[in-house]
């Protein structure tokens, strides 16, 4: 491709509103432009690209023995209300009614299209087991899109679905899937980590998030060096210490006049916030719940959801928590029947904790579970954090940032019971089908390998996803012996089977070298009259700091070797 006929212009300048790195580079290098928050079209380089990363994704999905359909974007919402998911899911659907006045959505994924599917296409467990995927786009309505293209509202997304007669096939085809994955990544030149997560608006049993470590990620992976055990923030686990054993004393009450927080009250006691409770108040279906976590924790939100069966929780409002009739800075769960009561498990951990006394300005000494109070539920619903001790080994977990480039679930039956996806075993009986299902957001996979690969002059693309793989720079193009050499090396190049970039505009060096490195192609090479009288051709690998001269006569070969050493 010659430059001077490339669609799209390089940006000396990122948007405003650009945040982060791959937002900022792959605006100003040409490869996307945003229509709107959350949406972007790709413009021809990022197209490349991304057809790139499909390519890759096809023959790992093939390989892992995938077959490639197509679902509508569009669906009814009827299906939705079948599942159970029409009015939980998060964000909310994008809906609308069409002529008819048939309510439809916009597909933020594909579960209940694909299980229909294969209901019409399986009755015996000789039709079992078989694995339906497609690269196709989805909607989801996110309330602050952000991060270019990590966080968006349009996006296309290779989805798969899985579906065995047992347990041991679907977790035969969930570790094809996750084996899929790590080549896919690799190829892609990501090094990812397999976390555990949790299965959110998706459902099902089980489910795992790949990560890209990098810095401007949403995520957070919480990971032990010494046994391997990983998680993500929302689903991690932790080894709690317990305190010191004692001997429970009875209750006592006393004074803490402007004490409100747990910091202020481990203070004025002199101890340590491990032997404080905490009440939090959240809020969820219509009610709201006190929470009683050690005070040296933090309540996760996703684990307390999940604890309570519920589809969101929030922080209770001030005039929600008034309407319990507690004073927020002197709660507790001691002495409560009215308000539904949740109790962290690192409760069990000690004994004669300080804790609220229900009464403004007083709190008390030697609270008890469950002598002094009662658990609706007791769960961990406690928030790991970094340096936390493992709960597998003697080691400690470290927080990570990272960006989530795909996820793996176990769903069960829990789409094929709803939806009547079932087949007949050996013995005649009629059972549902066990599902996996397994995403890839193609965008944010590029995203995250800019994130990834990056200086302070532009992308440093891996060849594999590249648009293309040598940036040809004609240097004094104006020069008729400069502009044959140059010409004669690009159709070298494209004959010998290499993808290549030729800038043939008639701009000075420096306005080239910036736009090769922005663009960050694997590989630059060069053709001026200082090379010439030099010897031939600059060759130079992105991110490398030395330039190699070669004669024209091997130019193509060294390119080529270049590129297989890189």
């Amino acid at each position: 491709m010659r430059f001077s006929k490339l669609f799209g212009k390089t940006l000396r300048e990122a948007p405003a509103d650009a945040e982060t790195v791959s937002h900022k580079l792959l605006t100003r290098a040409g490869f996307i432009q945003q229509v709107a928050a959350g949406i972007f079209s790709y413009l021809p380089l990022g197209w490349r690209s991304l057809d790139k990363i499909r390519r890759i994704v096809r023959e790992e999905m093939d390989r892992a023995g995938g077959q490639e359909v197509n679902m509508p974007v569009v669906q009814p919402r009827e299906i939705w209300e079948q599942s159970g998911r029409a009015d939980s899911f998060i964000p909310p659907l994008a809906q609308f009614l069409d002529r008819r006045e048939r309510p439809m959505v916009l597909a933020p994924t594909h579960e209940e299209v694909v299980t229909g599917m294969a209901k019409a296409g399986m009755f015996s467990y000789r039709d079992l087991p078989f694995i339906l995927y497609q690269i196709q786009t989805k909607f989801r309505d996110e309330p602050r899109p952000r991060g270019g293209l990590l966080r968006v509202r349009e996006f296309e997304m290779k989805d798969a679905y899985s579906f065995d007669a047992d347990e041991e096939g679907m977790n035969l085809s969930y570790q094809a899937m996750a084996d899929g994955y790590r080549r896919i990544f690799s190829r892609c030149g990501l090094n990812v980590i397999m976390v555990e997560a949790d299965s959110g608006p998706i459902g099902g049993r089980d489910s795992a998030e790949f990560v890209l470590p990098a810095k401007s990620g949403d995520d957070v992976a919480l990971v032990c060096e010494e046994c391997g055990y990983a998680a993500n923030a929302e689903k991690a686990v932790f080894r709690k210490t317990p305190n010191p054993p004692e001997r429970q004393a009875a209750l006592e009450k006393f004074s803490t006049p402007g004490i409100e927080t747990i910091q202020d009250l481990a203070a004025f006691e002199g101890v340590p916030r491990s032997r404080t409770a905490k009440a939090v108040f959240y809020y969820s279906s219509g009610q709201v719940t006190l929470i009683t976590i050690r005070g040296d924790y933090e309540v996760n939100e996703t684990k307390l959801r999940n604890a309570l069966g519920v589809e969101e929780v929030r922080l209770a409002t001030p005039e929600e928590v008034r309407g319990t009739g507690l004073p927020a800075g002197s709660a507790s769960a001691v002495g409560q029947q009215s308000v539904r009561s949740v109790v962290d498990d690192s409760i069990e951990l000690g004994s004669n904790f300080l804790a609220g006394a229900n009464e403004e300005g007083f709190h008390l000494r030697n609270v008890n579970f469950p002598r002094d109070f009662k658990a609706d539920v007791l769960a961990d619903v406690a928030e790991a954090g970094d340096g936390y001790p493992c709960f597998r080994c003697d080691g400690s977990l470290r927080a990570r940032r990272g960006i989530e480039v795909g996820h793996v679930f176990k769903l069960g039956d829990v789409y094929s019971d709803k939806l009547g996806a079932g087949f007949l075993d050996d013995a005649g009986n009629h059972r549902s089908a066990l599902m996996g299902c397994y995403g890839i957001g193609i965008g944010r996979l590029l995203a995250a390998a800019v994130e990834a690969n990056h200086d302070d002059r532009g992308m440093v693309l891996p060849r594999a996803i590249a648009p293309y793989e040598v940036y040809l720079a004609g240097i004094n193009i104006e020069d008729d012996g400069v502009r044959t050499k140059a010409d004669e090396l690009y159709h070298s190049l494209r004959d010998s089977g290499l993808e290549v970039l030729y800038d043939d505009r008639d701009e000075p060096p420096g306005v080239k070298f910036n736009d090769a490195d922005l663009l960050g192609l694997p590989l630059r090479a060069v053709v001026s009259r200082r090379s010439l009288k030099s010897g031939g051709v600059e060759i130079k690998r992105r991110g490398a700091q030395s330039v190699e001269v070669v004669s024209v006569d091997c130019s193509v070969e060294a390119a080529r070797q270049a590129l297989e050493t890189s």
